[in-house]
C-alpha cells in the first residue's frame, strides 16, 4: 500500500489526470506561434514592409528580442542565450509539475498557454537572431499618444494564461463558505 501511494506521488510530478489537455493546448500554442511566424516572414515577407496597418491601433513591424519579456535583459552573446534558455527550461519544469497536479480544467488549459507560449518563443532562439515580435498596438488622438511594446502570438498565449490562472484561482477556485448544518 504504501509502494502505490509513493508511486502515486512520484507519478503527479509528471503526469496527472488532466496533463493532456494541458499538453494538447501547449503544443497547438506553439505550432500556431511559429505557423504565424514562418508565414510572416516567408509567405507574406513581412521583413521587407516597413509597416502594416491591419487596423488604426494594430500594426504589423518585424522585430528582434533578444532578451526575456518586453526586451528587458537584452543578450548579444551564446552565454545569454543559453541562460535565457536555461531559465526557460527551469519556469516550464515547474509549470509540468504544476499542470501534472492540476484539478480544474481551466488551470490545465492556462498553463497549456503558458507553456505553448515559452516553447513557442524559445523555440525562435534556436534559429533566429532572438525572438520574433511582430504585433504591435498603438491609441494616438489629438492630445494623447500610446504605443505597446511589440508581442507575438506566444505572448498572447503567455498573458492570456496567467489571466486564466488568475480567474480561477481568484472567481472560480476561490474556497465557498461551508453551509451551517443548523
Amino acid at each position: 500500500m504504501a509502494d502505490a501511494v509513493q508511486r502515486n506521488a512520484e507519478r503527479a510530478y509528471v503526469w496527472g489526470s488532466l496533463s493532456a489537455l494541458g499538453l494538447g493546448v501547449a503544443v497547438v500554442t506553439a505550432i500556431v506561434d511559429q505557423a504565424s511566424k514562418l508565414w510572416l516572414l516567408y509567405a507574406f515577407d513581412l521583413a521587407s514592409r516597413a509597416r502594416v496597418a491591419v487596423t488604426s491601433f494594430i500594426d504589423l513591424v518585424i522585430t528582434w528580442n533578444t532578451g526575456i519579456s518586453y526586451g528587458l535583459l537584452p543578450q548579444r552573446g551564446l552565454l545569454g542565450l543559453w541562460a535565457l534558455l536555461a531559465f526557460k527550461a527551469v519556469a516550464v519544469v515547474f509549470l509540468w509539475i504544476w499542470l501534472a497536479r492540476a484539478s480544474s480544467r481551466l488551470t490545465a488549459a492556462a498553463l497549456g498557454l503558458i507553456i505553448g507560449g515559452a516553447l513557442g518563443n524559445a523555440i525562435d532562439r534556436f534559429h533566429w537572431p532572438g525572438v520574433l515580435d511582430f504585433v504591435l498596438f498603438h491609441i494616438q488622438t489629438a492630445a494623447w499618444s500610446f504605443s505597446w511594446y511589440v508581442f507575438n502570438l506566444a505572448d498572447l498565449a503567455i498573458v492570456a494564461g496567467v489571466v486564466g490562472l488568475l480567474y480561477d484561482s481568484l472567481l472560480v477556485g476561490a474556497p465557498q463558505k461551508r453551509p451551517d448544518p443548523g
